[in-house]
């Protein structure tokens, strides 16, 4: 089962994974990972573009590598584009497996592959203003992970 979303407005990841874990009967463990816009440093709003004519099939080529690499029975990678606020959250992996390391390792993957695509380009407003998010030295290093 797999269920890859780009969405324009807020989800709930609680309806997302509920109806994910039961589409895989028979599973023996599932991971799930939910980032969220942060309240730090005075952020009022956090925007992410990106370039349509990749972003979704590139998603979907990255669920192909999670199950090539990993023995998962399903994936549910939801990511959202536009404008959001602190609290909200942007992305949604979650991983269905028979044992939890597989479970564990795909979303890890996914997200460390998410994290650095070329497809998105954040920025966040403070004060005001907005500044574009550069890519960390970390996420960098969390990649090559793989």
């Amino acid at each position: 089962m797999r269920d890859i979303r780009l969405l324009h407005q807020m989800f709930i990841p609680g309806m997302l994974i509920g109806p994910f874990t039961q589409a895989n009967p028979g599973l023996g463990g599932v991971c799930t990972f939910v980032g969220e816009v942060r309240f730090d440093n005075g952020v009022e709003a956090l925007e992410l573009t990106h370039y349509e004519p990749l972003t979704l099939p590139g998603m979907h080529e990255l669920a192909d590598r999670a199950f090539a690499r990993f023995d998962l029975m399903g994936l549910l990678m939801v990511h959202r584009v536009g404008q959001m606020r602190p609290g909200e959250p942007i992305v949604c992996v979650s991983a269905a497996a028979l044992h939890r390391r597989d479970a564990i390792d795909a979303v890890d993957f996914c997200m460390d592959h998410l994290k650095s695509a070329a497809w998105f380009w954040k920025r966040e407003k403070r004060g005001g203003e907005w500044h574009w998010i550069e890519p960390r030295d970390q996420d960098a290093i969390d990649l090559a992970r793989w």
